[in-house]
């Protein structure tokens, strides 16, 4: 199996330096271990059995074929130690890889997964870009970046769809109604913003996430796209660009007047603040408002196809049970983002409440994608607009929902 993986392995063209140097280190230190597997049999071969009789052609020909043994040996291990390494960021859309650890799925289908934690969007795309990481559960918009600056990278599966919301406190809230639960109308919403800069001198403080991010860029696309208030936003908001746990520490401490969030803190800051409102829920941002995705780096190199599919077909199943079982996959999205103060009842109705949103087709995000991707364009987060249906990878797609 080893030797099969290695040949493929060596198709690779030789004009990918790096990875040819990798081969060939990875060639010469199995050759090594062979010759000391040789030297230490040699020397266990006493010579009277020489002496008895036996052929130094034939103790060659032992000695081979126990070589050939210990290369079986030696390269088999070393592609069960061979992690995959996937990063991700902490939040609710990445449940199906916490629901694929807990249940042990990956180890049963022999994969060994190392998972890496980022507080970002961007920071998971540093990484991915250096060749740090070989697969993304997080925001599919910084992708597009990833893509810009040359990376291989391609969308398997969706994760969710409308994670993020934007909740208010405070004077900013004050005068919702105590059920406000979004659907705000676009004229209401940027009068709310007007008003609230009218009566305190300021404009109200909104924490999202980094430029670039996920959250920071669907806000500023409400902002200006949905309910129209006038460039430059700065005249009537101010954004704060902080990471995931500091916008719910900001917005629960009052440093904030909104904060964009997603479950589980949207159930934390309802439970500890009640007279919180909700200015916008996901689909008043975005219907279909694109979320977490499953991305592969570089799909189709041999060393990848391996497992890829293997993970997308896993990544599916934990995403079905998310949303047709939530309560069986709390005990393993506590563990992961609980961090010792969230309980196990307060995850299961952050994923009770997000369980519609579970989705694996990426079709469904395409849309969404496109429309985020020339916005961005338009404020100068990117330079160009890409073909989007590059971003996925389809027919893998389809071959794991068969």
């Amino acid at each position: 199996m080893k030797c099969a993986a290695l040949r493929r392995l060596l198709r690779i063209k030789a004009d990918n330096v790096y990875f040819m140097r990798v081969v060939r280190r990875y060639i010469l230190s199995c050759i090594i271990d062979i010759g000391n597997y040789c030297i230490t049999l040699a020397k266990a071969y006493s010579k009277t059995q020489l002496q008895a009789g036996e052929t130094m052609r034939r103790f060659l020909t032992k000695l081979a074929l126990l070589g050939a043994v210990a290369l079986t040996a030696i390269t088999s291990q070393a592609e069960a130690a061979a992690p995959i390494k996937v990063g991700y960021i902490p939040v609710l859309g990445s449940s199906a890889l916490f629901v694929i650890e807990g249940e042990g799925w990956a180890r049963e289908a022999g994969l060994d997964l190392q998972l890496v934690r980022f507080t970002s969007g961007p920071q998971a795309i540093q990484a991915l870009v250096s060749g740090r990481i070989d697969a993304y559960v997080a925001g599919v918009l910084p992708l597009l970046q990833a893509r810009a600056h040359g990376a291989d990278v391609k969308v398997v599966t969706a994760a969710s769809v409308e994670e993020l919301e934007v909740i208010a406190r405070g004077k900013l809230a004050e005068g919702l109604p105590e059920k406000q639960d979004g659907g705000l109308a676009p004229t209401a919403a940027k009068q709310l913003f007007e008003q609230f800069k009218a009566a305190n001198a300021q404009p109200a403080r909104i924490a999202a996430q980094p430029t670039g991010s996920v959250p920071d860029t669907l806000l500023r696309y409400w902002l200006l796209k949905q309910i129209g208030i006038t460039p430059p936003l700065a005249n009537t908001v101010s954004l704060v660009g902080v990471d995931i746990d500091a916008a719910q520490q900001a917005f629960l401490a009052g440093a904030v007047d909104a904060a964009v969030l997603r479950e589980p803190a949207l159930t934390v800051v309802r439970a500890r603040m009640p007279q919180a409102r909700t200015l916008a829920t996901g689909h008043d941002l975005l219907p279909d408002q694109p979320g977490s995705v499953l991305a592969i780096v570089k799909p189709e190199a041999p060393e990848h196809q391996a497992w890829a599919k293997t993970l997308a077909s896993l990544f599916l199943r934990a995403t079905t049970l998310l949303s047709s079982h939530p309560d069986e996959a709390a005990p393993f999205v506590t563990k992961a983002l609980g961090s010792g103060i969230l309980t196990e009842d307060i995850m299961k109705a952050s994923l009770e409440h997000s369980a519609s949103r579970f989705v694996s087709d990426p079709t469904r995000i395409v849309a969404g994608v496109k429309q985020l991707q020339d916005f961005e364009v338009e404020q100068g987060l990117l330079r160009k607009a890409q073909p989007v249906e590059d971003l996925f990878d389809f027919d893998l797609w389809r071959q794991v929902k068969q």
